[in-house]
């Protein structure tokens, strides 16, 4: 959504067809870390100030325990990464249906083994 990526209009397209986003509280945290890497001052502060404003309109998931004891469950179940797990775990929480926006296959194979319908843009 930030960066001038490959899929950056099917993401937009996406999101705009959306009412309501919904994201784990980590997924606020992990979108600042990469762009800090990614974007160089003077555009960043100008990024991170739209991601904030973004993040202001997200129902955020808390990662708790709970949370992450269920991500341990997904993530040795399914093979997919640590920080993908708490996404899914988080998302698990949330009542369906749910449509589950990402880039990674493995991820998209768990959320649709979750009962997700899994959005892959591209």
């Amino acid at each position: 959504r930030y960066l001038d990526e490959p899929n950056r209009a099917d993401v937009l397209r996406i999101m705009d067809d959306e009412p309501v986003w919904c994201a784990s509280l980590l997924a606020v945290t992990e979108a600042r870390i990469t762009l800090c890497r990614m974007v160089d001052e003077p555009a960043l502060s100008e990024v991170l100030t739209h991601l904030e404003a973004d993040a202001s309109l997200l129902a955020l998931v808390p990662v708790d325990d709970s949370c992450l004891e269920r991500a341990a469950e997904i993530g040795c179940a399914t093979g997919v990464r640590t920080l993908d797990a708490v996404h899914l775990a988080a998302a698990d929480r949330l009542p369906r249906p749910i449509r589950f926006l990402t880039f990674d296959h493995r991820q998209s194979a768990a959320a649709d083994g979750l009962g997700f319908e899994a959005v892959v843009p591209g």
